[in-house]
């Protein structure tokens, strides 16, 4: 699952259920030191998606044979939750991830390409859905990709923080986001020390603190009631580098009908776009 700590590693174990066709269990800890709860004791959405992000890992490496050293460019990443499966009861979560895989292409006898759909399931409920789009490439070819940024970077934030609290953080370590003199535009924050959202040498910023930068951006753009993204799309056009200022944008949409706030931000460095991510809330102030 790529990561260097046990405790981070959600998937416990994996079985092929058809062609194509996975499950995966997983142990969502009551308590995490990142995936905190969201507001009402509900286990974090962003827990649910890196849950996904790994057992799409899992199932790559375990299931289909992709070697170890082989590299997952994830191009984009959807997921609904429902909120009220959420709940956290006493002691650590069991889940089944159903996992479906499509549209698979190969190359030089691994896979190249895929889809992921995926559905989370506690004690027997739909609690989350989800789609994953990637692609695999050997480690030459990344090379070859990435040229001379294909070495580990390294960046310590240089700018101040935001308000931990104004993200749901307690910890300036953990806030991605620097404010700027534009309104709803912030500069994102990297830290490669970061002993969670760094695991591994890393030569561009993970598109899963992108994800983390967008849901800190959407809780700036919304600062009237509490914003959890119980749904969202977040689709990655380039790597963002280490070294160049990456600048986060958030634009609160109308409401919906149903009481959805919704939220776009994207992310731009070099005059180029990075990233695109459209989260919504569901869940009542509390």
């Amino acid at each position: 699952m790529h990561r260097a700590r046990e405790a981070d590693a959600f998937p416990v174990s994996w079985t092929r259920t058809g062609d194509d066709h996975y499950s995966v269990i997983a142990h969502w800890p009551a308590e995490h030191p990142y995936f905190i709860p969201a507001h009402g004791h509900r286990y974090d959405p962003l827990l649910v998606t890196e849950t996904m992000r790994q057992a799409t890992l899992l199932v790559l490496h375990a299931g289909y044979g992709v070697p170890v050293g082989h590299h997952f460019l994830l191009e984009e990443l959807q997921f609904t939750c429902r909120m009220d499966e959420l709940a956290i009861d006493d002691g650590p979560g069991e889940v089944e991830v159903r996992v479906v895989c499509s549209d698979v292409k190969r190359a030089r006898g691994h896979v190249s390409r895929l889809r992921v759909d995926m559905v989370v399931r506690r004690a027997g409920s739909v609690a989350s859905t989800g789609v994953i789009l990637g692609r695999i490439i050997g480690p030459e070819a990344y090379r070859r990709i990435r040229g001379d940024r294909a070495v580990p970077g390294f960046e310590v934030p240089r700018t101040p923080p935001v308000t931990a609290s104004l993200v749901g953080r307690s910890y300036a370590e953990d806030v991605l986001l620097s404010p700027t003199p534009q309104d709803r535009m912030w500069r994102l924050r990297v830290d490669t020390r970061h002993p969670i959202l760094f695991q591994g040498e890393k030569d561009h910023v993970p598109g899963m603190l992108l994800l983390e930068a967008a849901r800190q951006a959407a809780e700036l753009g919304t600062p009237s009631q509490p914003f959890v993204p119980s749904s969202g799309r977040i689709s990655f056009q380039r790597y963002a580098e280490f070294g160049t200022p990456c600048w986060i944008r958030a634009q609160a949409l109308p409401p919906s009908s149903a009481g959805t706030t919704g939220v776009t931000i994207t992310g731009s460095q070099d005059d180029g776009a990075v990233f695109l991510a459209e989260l919504s809330s569901s869940l009542p102030a509390c």
